[in-house]
């Protein structure tokens, strides 16, 4: 949903209690927890270094509970603490140039793998109320088992929901590549300074 005005906290929870039952509006559904992304749809992964050891592992872990990784300023998260559950509706909204957009999706899948190389994240894919069709998957890794490295890995596929939006994409593209790098900055501040919360 594009918008000239920034909506009001009524009119976005409407916006995303109204998409809380439809279905995914696309197919191949957790296809991002493989790192697959279906033929058609534009792939990116980043990865980043955020520590090393079990506390900046933590901090990552917690960090990510907190969708700290769309605490950005021009980016927001609605409800700004909703559990990291399957099944939960967000809303992102976003502060483009002149104006607004709140779009939909849901938690597909979790993941919490214990071993030598611990992991946690979880995926969600887009709704009907999305300007685009794809999955996304967010997750810290702790490489126990090689030097103790604490990574921040995305895994994206995404695509235009109508065929007529394609001319548009490069400035998607654009906004995705700035969420991109500042999704990333915020990640390895939240590693660096953050203390893990009291259990």
């Amino acid at each position: 949903m594009f918008l000239l005005r920034k909506p009001s906290e009524a009119a976005a929870r409407r916006f995303i209690s109204s998409q809380e039952n439809l279905p995914f509006s696309y197919e191949n559904l957790g296809a991002s927890r493989e790192g697959v992304a279906p033929r058609g749809y534009v792939v990116d992964r980043y990865r980043v270094k955020l520590g090393e050891g079990p506390e900046a592992y933590t901090r990552a872990v917690e960090a990510l509970r907190g969708w700290r990784q769309f605490d950005l300023g021009w980016v927001r998260l609605l409800p700004p603490h909703a559990p990291i559950e399957v099944g939960t509706t967000v809303g992102v909204l976003a502060r483009h140039y002149g104006f607004w957009s709140l779009n939909t999706a849901r938690i597909a899948y979790l993941v919490e793998e214990l071993g030598e190389v611990e992991r946690f994240g979880f995926g969600y894919g887009t709704l009907p109320g999305h300007a685009e069709r794809g999955e996304e998957r967010f997750g810290v890794e702790w490489n126990r088992r090689l030097d103790g490295s604490v990574y921040y890995d995305v895994f994206a596929f995404s695509r235009p929901k109508h065929p007529l939006a394609w001319p548009g994409y490069p400035f998607a593209r654009l906004l995705q590549k700035r969420f991109r790098q500042d999704s990333t900055r915020k990640m390895v501040e939240a590693v660096a300074k953050e203390k893990p919360r009291d259990a």
